[in-house]
């Protein structure tokens, strides 16, 4: 096939899940990506409450970005993962934190505002049973025509997957976790 013989989409859904690091990243690389080709971006983030090197950052590009960019934090912390999970948040804080932040992408994805909305981690959402995989599918099917979606996280649905466009499994073959070294930060997070 010659390339004149290919098309574009309007939109598409990329899926960046697996056990192996890069998956955040890679969604922060379509964001600028996104942003460089003037798009509206929203980055839309759960799980993650710490302060982590991609909020930093984009919390500081925010003012240069300004209607083209939105950033939502909505996540309470790692969900039933041991010494790692913040003790103070219940089971019902952590579903309630990630039907708030489920709702916002929703919202934000059916908009028509967005040429691109990101939702970091929100495979671990659904993985972990704080949001359903009829929610996952919902938000997919539902987003706005013109809008492209990126959903990262480990362990994105099998059955979903002929919804996507675009699935990349990250693979690990090494990780200093495996070891007993926390994460780097500047790394890792």
């Amino acid at each position: 096939m010659a390339f004149e013989d290919y098309q574009t989409k309007d939109s598409v859904v990329i899926v960046y899940t697996g056990d192996g690091k890069g998956k955040t990243s890679a969604s922060l690389g379509l964001m600028v990506r996104a942003l460089g080709n003037r798009w509206n971006v929203s980055f839309i983030q759960f799980i993650k409450y710490w302060g982590v090197g991609e909020h930093v950052f984009i919390r500081d590009i925010l003012p240069l970005y300004k209607d083209q960019l939105s950033f939502y934090k909505g996540g309470k912390g790692f969900y039933d993962a041991g010494d790692l999970s913040p003790k103070q948040i219940t089971p019902a804080q952590h579903k309630q934190a990630a039907e708030d932040t489920y709702n916002q992408a929703y919202n934000d994805a059916t908009s028509g505002k967005y040429d691109l909305v990101i939702c970091d981690e929100i495979n671990n959402a659904v993985n972990d049973g704080l949001l359903t995989k009829a929610k996952l599918k919902k938000l997919i099917v539902e987003k706005a025509p013109n809008t492209s979606l990126c959903l990262t996280g480990r362990n994105f649905p099998d059955s979903l997957v002929n919804l996507t466009d675009i699935a990349t499994n990250m693979t690990k073959i090494k990780h200093h976790f495996d070891d007993k070294y926390l994460a780097n930060p500047g790394i890792d997070y």
